[in-house]
């Protein structure tokens, strides 16, 4: 799709969305815009991304069914273990849109440098199953993901998580959970470190720029992916990467996370690349910020 109507359309559901809460004048705990909301924002693809080509040899499929999860519910994950049995490993979080047959582009790229790497799709994406996902169940997800990855990859120092565009924000969270656990308990945090790729400081914020409007948006949204109140809690180094061509999510935002991040942390933007291939552009670059974090 052209991107002129992909974000002609972008703006025009935002904007139904801020009219409608606006007009309608109902609280934005209401259920049934709550779940018109959270359509807009997931925008669920069905079925395969056109330019998937398959599994490669090695990936593992996974099914994961928490205690928690009713029949109805499971997680479906990739678990692709490097060459090299001690490797580093990621847990990769995606955003919204595809499921994880439009990501293996980016996970075969994080593969080819050496990592291990587990990738989850939420419920309601792919082959996992589940009702229309929340910020909640998002969140949830991500711990239950977290749990099997510290069983792939035992070595706490070897442990990074990935979160792209939305799943930046999921990543966020997850890291700052971990963060606030090891405090309680009196641990080390058990990761090695935080990469977030083309995401966004909260969800009101690139939800006006995507809507181009004045509209208090953020103020009536109820899904809130609020990384911006939370970065400074993450209690990990962190990489924060964006494409300077980015027509999606402004890199700017990258910027404002970096200034309220604690140290170490290191910002890559990449000169010329948009909101997917910032890995491919950057290159070497790439791989040695990923690389400073362990």
């Amino acid at each position: 799709m052209p991107y002129s109507l992909m974000s002609s359309l972008k703006r025009r559901w935002f904007r139904w969305l801020a009219v409608t809460l606006l007009v309608v004048g109902l609280p934005a705990g209401c259920s049934v815009l709550q779940h018109k909301e959270r359509e807009l924002l997931f925008r669920i693809e069905p079925g395969q991304a056109s330019w998937f080509q398959g599994l490669p040899a090695g990936v593992q499929e996974l099914e994961l069914r928490p205690r928690s999860f009713t029949e109805e519910q499971s997680l479906h994950a990739w678990w692709w273990p490097a060459k090299r049995a001690d490797a580093p490993a990621i847990l990769y979080l995606h955003g919204v849109r595809w499921n994880l047959t439009g990501q293996m582009f980016r996970i075969e790229q994080l593969h080819a440098m050496g990592y291990s790497v587990l990738a989850v799709d939420y419920r309601g994406f792919g082959q996992s199953r589940g009702d229309l996902p929340s910020e909640t169940t998002v969140y949830e997800d991500a711990r239950i993901a977290w749990e099997r990855f510290a069983q792939l990859q035992p070595q706490a120092g070897k442990r990074l998580i990935f979160g792209h565009s939305l799943g930046g924000a999921v990543a966020v969270e997850l890291a700052r959970e971990l963060a606030q656990q090891a405090t309680d308990t009196g641990e080390p945090v058990p990761a090695r470190g935080l990469i977030l790729e083309s995401t966004f400081t909260s969800l009101g914020d690139i939800a006006a720029v995507v809507a181009d409007t004045r509209l208090p948006v953020r103020w009536l949204l109820s899904q809130k992916f609020d990384s911006l109140d939370k970065i400074k809690d993450v209690g990990m180094p962190l990489l924060l990467v964006h494409g300077l061509d980015d027509r999606y999510v402004p890199p700017r935002f990258s910027e404002q996370l970096f200034d309220a991040a604690r140290e170490p942390k290191t910002l890559l933007l990449v000169p010329g690349a948009s909101h997917n291939n910032s890995m491919r552009l950057a290159g070497q670059r790439y791989r040695q910020a990923i690389e400073g974090l362990l």
